[in-house]
């Protein structure tokens, strides 16, 4: 079973971070970050490989990595 409760709209970017069931009680994350629309999306989606107690500290892992890459992704670069 995934969980995917939180979608966050970052400028351009749609980030839907999700946690899914491992059993025991465990969860991995993974995140989606989408732009652009109709023929023109894209999707880039981040899969982890770390395993957490709770679906929640999942999704606040995935969500922190999406910010941290959008960031990244619109720093300008320097020569």
């Amino acid at each position: 079973m995934n969980m995917n409760d939180t979608q966050l709209e970052v400028g351009k970017y749609l980030v839907s971070p999700t946690a899914k069931a491992q059993g025991e009680g465990r969860f991995a994350a993974s995140v989606s970050i989408r732009s652009g629309h109709g023929s023109a999306t894209h999707d880039r989606v981040l899969r982890f490989s770390r395993i957490f107690d709770s679906a929640a500290a999942a999704v606040h892992y995935a969500t922190e990595h999406a910010l941290a890459w959008i960031r990244n992704s619109a720093a300008p670069v320097c020569a």
